[in-house]
């Protein structure tokens, strides 16, 4: 970053940041997209003058509510839920629920924040937003969960709606968590609508939905490397995270000829050198969904090492993909990729990259591809089982795959529009630029509202 555009970064972030005290994981997605957005505003008078993102860093509202619910020894239990619908100037509010420890206003900020952008980049008529709440359900029954989830429903049922804010899953939140929250929206609403992605198919859930994060992430480094005269073909690949971002991320790189060496949770990670093949996978699939278990489970069952509490950027790769949780590559991690060869990036989990990793890829010349692109391809899906649900209609999975295709290589082309320069793709400023456009070009035409 040169010193001009330091200056206008840092005059910005001033103020974002004496408007939101304390909360730096939104601090740190909206200095990520004002290092390249404000260089592009710069000398475009409709933008700056109508400061349109600072309008977009403003969330429209945010909705904060008490959860009571009964645990199954009879104690009264008490949670924070959230709903940061950010922007709406292209479509409904559309954004996962997360229910983790984790969760703050923060976290929802700028999960909505990224949202918007990401969102914009599919094409579809989606705006921003992000939810969720700071309930556990591990180690929960599946009643504790389900009153949870009917109590949570009881309040944000208010504030959504098909044309409204259509919420979807995220961390801790997943068909089992969707079903219970779809059953006491209906039955609060008495109406059976479109009003939740990531359904079961028995009411009106889409195909593909579970895998379509990890798979649109492969499909765009695999847009990448076509783009620069590659291929996936060979390449040894570390991932991280054991969750469905991970694992169809794994099948699709097998499925494209690379070979998966890591996979990790929050005890570790498992370093297999002769690759995790569809059997294992299935094996960290059941692990995971059905068991719950650990993944140094996985190295006990086929031999191959586990290293506890810590991550696998360690380990040797061509390419890396960080599908597990925000800020899980640091400084120290990037370094080490960099220096073991590593050719590329392609974040499935949201933000997972710290920003001073960021550089140390970029400076490297690298290819690397931010989550608001990479990790589109969950939000795409969401959004075709909207359509779906609009019309009355399903679609066959041949279709969705060849949608879903369809969208995250114009994701990669979107990036390549405005972030190529001299041959070289700058797909950080590609991606935050051409989301940036057209929700403002929206924003442009109501006015100032």
């Amino acid at each position: 970053m040169d010193a001009k555009t330091e200056h206008l970064v840092q005059e910005f972030m001033h103020g974002l940041i004496k408007r939101n005290p304390g909360q730096t994981e939104f601090h740190q997605a909206v200095y990520e997209v004002a290092g390249t957005v404000l260089p592009f505003i710069e000398n475009k008078p409709k933008y700056k003058d109508l400061r349109i993102l600072e309008r977009m860093t403003e969330p429209d509202r945010i909705v904060i509510f008490r959860v009571c619910w009964e645990d199954d020894e009879g104690n009264i239990r008490v949670n924070r839920g959230y709903r940061v619908q950010n922007n709406n100037a292209i479509g409904p509010y559309k954004g996962g629920l997360r229910f983790h420890p984790s969760v703050t206003e923060s976290v929802l900020k700028f999960l909505a924040f990224e949202q918007t952008f990401k969102n914009s980049l599919t094409g579809l008529p989606m705006g921003g937003g992000k939810g969720g709440s700071d309930f556990n359900p591990k180690g929960k029954s599946d009643r504790e969960v389900m009153r949870f989830c009917q109590a949570f429903m009881s309040e944000l049922f208010r504030h959504i709606g098909a044309d409204t804010d259509v919420p979807a899953g995220d961390i801790g939140v997943g068909a089992r968590e969707i079903g219970y929250m779809f059953g006491q929206y209906k039955r609060l609403a008495n109406e059976f609508k479109g009003i939740l992605t990531g359904k079961g198919l028995e009411f009106g859930g889409s195909l593909i939905r579970t895998e379509a994060t990890g798979y649109g992430t492969v499909y765009f480094m695999e847009n990448m490397l076509q783009h620069a005269g590659d291929s996936m073909d060979g390449k040894v690949c570390c991932v991280s995270g054991s969750g469905n971002v991970a694992t169809y991320a794994v099948e699709k790189i097998n499925h494209l000829g690379g070979k998966v060496v890591t996979l990790s949770d929050s005890s570790g990670f498992i370093y297999d050198e002769a690759g995790i093949d569809a059997e294992k996978l299935q094996y960290v699939i059941d692990l995971k969904t059905k068991r719950r278990g650990r993944i140094s489970e996985y190295a006990d069952e086929f031999g191959c090492k586990f290293v506890a509490d810590e991550r696998p950027w360690s380990v040797p790769c061509h390419l890396a993909f960080p599908c597990a949780t925000q800020n899980e590559i640091n400084v120290q991690d990037a370094q080490l990729l960099v220096k073991n060869g590593c050719q590329g990036v392609s974040e499935g989990a949201n933000m997972p990259s710290e920003q001073d990793a960021i550089a140390i890829f970029q400076d490297a010349k690298i290819l690397f591809a931010p989550s608001k692109a990479a990790n589109a391809g969950g939000v795409a899906v969401s959004g075709l089982e909207m359509s779906q649900n609009s019309a009355r209609i399903s679609w066959n999975e041949v279709e969705l795959q060849d949608l879903l295709q369809s969208i995250m290589k114009s994701i990669h082309e979107r990036c390549v529009e405005y972030g190529e320069t001299d041959g070289r793709v700058d797909y950080l400023k590609g991606a935050n630029v051409a989301g940036f456009v057209k929700v403002a070009d929206a924003m442009l035409a109501y006015g100032v509202v």
